[in-house]
């Protein structure tokens, strides 16, 4: 069983005739893009080569057909395009900033963890509400019913412990930095 379809000769002149304006058309319907039109204007010429009762219509013209089936043909493909992610080029993928490694990230929230639960609770209290919670400093002076020059004391204290006990720290950095204090501050006086 064979199913019928146009005449190649129908079709090339439908081509001819209603191609041009055709191809015009998908063009708006796909904000320009060549590519898109030249590939829906071909489906539509396909269906076209597909139904050939559609030139037995009582049409004087086949491109209100043709119209209709181009402007169904987009509508369907920008559904489908807009169901799935958009495709990403290689030079996207090349500048995008690489990830981290997760193993690496555990590891260090593991040794902070483990630093932070060697200071002393009031510290510690300090710390979780600044930097974990995000409060200001008057916020936490007020959470913590604390003056708030304490709150930046104990911020200062427990930070400086933290950076003696974190892994990977070095303390030739901050003698170094401490020396250079210490030194800027007798020839100053």
């Amino acid at each position: 069983m064979t199913t019928a379809t146009t005449d190649e000769r129908a079709l090339v002149e439908l081509q001819r005739e209603h191609g041009p304006a055709l191809f015009h058309f998908l063009l708006g319907l796909t904000f320009g893009d060549r590519q898109r039109a030249e590939d829906l204007l071909q489906e539509t010429l396909v269906r076209a080569w597909q139904h050939p009762e559609a030139f037995d219509a009582p049409y004087d013209s086949m491109r209100p057909w043709l119209f209709t089936v181009a402007r169904r043909l987009a509508i369907d493909a920008r559904r489908s395009r807009q169901a799935r992610p958009p495709e990403v080029g290689d030079a996207v993928l090349e500048s995008a900033p690489a990830r981290e490694n997760t193993a690496e990230a555990a590891v260090r929230a593991l040794d902070v963890r483990e630093a932070v639960r060697t200071l002393s609770p009031e510290h510690r209290a300090v710390l979780v509400q600044i930097y974990f919670r995000g409060l200001s400093v008057g916020e936490t002076a007020q959470a913590l019913g604390i003056p708030a020059g304490t709150v930046k004391s104990r911020s200062y204290y427990a930070l400086r412990l933290l950076s003696r006990n974190l892994p990977g720290y070095s303390s030739s950095s901050s003698s170094s930095s401490s020396e250079s204090r210490h030194t800027a501050s007798a020839t100053s006086t």
